[in-house]
């Protein structure tokens, strides 16, 4: 056939097949990799948008811890470092020498004023009584005696039978006779003063300390360490220091005749030890620390306070009834002004100035800006601005009703 014989093959037509056959195989291999990518890309985007839209305003509620603001009384407390002391310490020594008997107390008794405490070997002192009793009946045998004599003379004297030197001799006979009969009767009643002391009894009520000597010992009234401690426990006081600068509001308390309150708490402001009363202020101001002391009183049956203990002195001097009280917490400075955040019914925070009064322990009086019952964030200000929407939830262990 000419028009095919004279037509010179084409050598195109092989090379482009090849060429095609390897870019459908390419085709067929990446579009399932590109629907992978695509699907990675895609989905989580349209994931978290139904999500969004099926909760719309979730994520926009912050969780705060709030409380409600009450009516309530509130108190203004004067504080100071003291330390617990003693009404009495008394330290017991003997006033004879001789060796200790018996023991009546255990260490760390208490004991009352009047009970026995020890006994000291009584046996010299009694033989000294008895001798000194021995020698007043000689004496006063030789002063009846010389009496007699006297009265004879005071006969003889106007009969000229003796002379007058020698009434004047037995006169002063008898005067000397009265003084040695007066030394016998102090011998005795020396020799029963130190029989006395023999038995030593507590002066005061009070708590005993470590037993200083053991039976057995020989003890002298000019011995420099006693025979035992005994510390009144009941009632106790406290002497505490406060600024020169409260002292004029607590002399006229003091003066107006007002029995001011005062607790005692431990170190760390956490316990408290007891509760008593002002007693007194010291009679002068400390002016190396600006302080002045003052001692409370306080009973202390259960012995909570010891003696030399460190104290926190608290002393109440004005309480402060049906004032506006809020935590703490709930109270926000900066450098302009003092600050609470209030919850509306509408779960939207508003920020609202306020002005803070006395301040005491967890709670603080509020003089303006508040009123019972508005709602105040205490936790969870940090992320807080105004229009901000919350979720509310009470303080833990809190005895206010769930607010809103």
């Amino acid at each position: 056939m000419i028009g095919t014989a004279g037509i010179a093959p084409s050598t195109d037509v092989p090379e482009h097949r090849p060429i095609n056959r390897h870019r459908r195989r390419w085709l067929w291999v990446s579009a399932p990799l590109l629907l992978v990518v695509c699907a990675y890309v895609l989905w989580p985007k349209r994931a978290g948008g139904m999500s969004s839209s099926a909760a719309p305003g979730a994520a926009a509620l912050l969780p705060v811890t709030a409380a409600t603001a009450r009516t309530g009384n509130i108190g203004v407390f004067y504080t100071g470092l003291g330390a617990v002391t003693p009404l009495a310490t008394v330290t017991i020594r003997t006033l004879v020498d001789g060796q200790l008997m018996s023991v009546r107390y255990r260490e760390g008794d208490t004991v009352h004023k009047g009970d026995l405490l020890v006994e000291i070997d009584d046996r010299p002192f009694q033989a000294a009584l008895t001798q000194a009793e021995g020698q007043l009946i000689r004496d006063q045998a030789t002063l009846e005696n010389a009496r007699t004599d006297l009265a004879r003379y005071q006969q003889l004297v106007p009969l000229k039978a003796v002379p007058e030197q020698q009434l004047a001799t037995q006169q002063a006979t008898v005067h000397q006779s009265e003084g040695v009969v007066t030394i016998d009767q102090g011998q005795i009643a020396n020799a029963k003063v130190n029989l006395a002391y023999c038995t030593i009894a507590a002066p005061v009520s009070g708590r005993v300390g470590l037993r200083l000597v053991d039976p057995g010992n020989i003890v002298h009234a000019a011995d420099t360490n006693g025979l035992v401690v005994i510390t009144q426990m009941d009632p106790i006081s406290v002497i505490f220091t406060i600024s020169e600068d409260q002292l004029q509001v607590v002399l006229g308390k003091v003066a107006a005749g007002q029995k001011l309150e005062v607790d005692a708490y431990d170190r760390a402001v956490t316990t408290k030890l007891g509760q008593g009363w002002l007693a007194t202020l010291d009679n002068e101001v400390d002016p190396t620390t600006g302080t002045i002391k003052l001692r409370a009183m306080f009973a202390n049956a259960k012995g909570a306070l010891y003696p030399n203990q460190f104290v926190n002195a608290r002393l109440l001097v004005q309480e402060k009834h049906g004032v506006t009280l809020v935590p703490t917490a709930a109270v926000q400075r900066n450098s302009q002004a003092t600050y609470v955040y209030i919850v509306k019914a509408d779960s939207a925070v508003t920020v609202r100035p306020v002005t803070i009064g006395t301040t005491e322990g967890d709670d603080s009086e509020v003089v303006s800006g508040l009123a019972p019952g508005d709602v105040v964030v205490m936790t969870g200000v940090d992320k807080l601005q105004e229009g901000t929407r919350v979720a509310v939830s009470p303080p833990a262990n809190s005895g206010n009703q769930p607010v809103r």
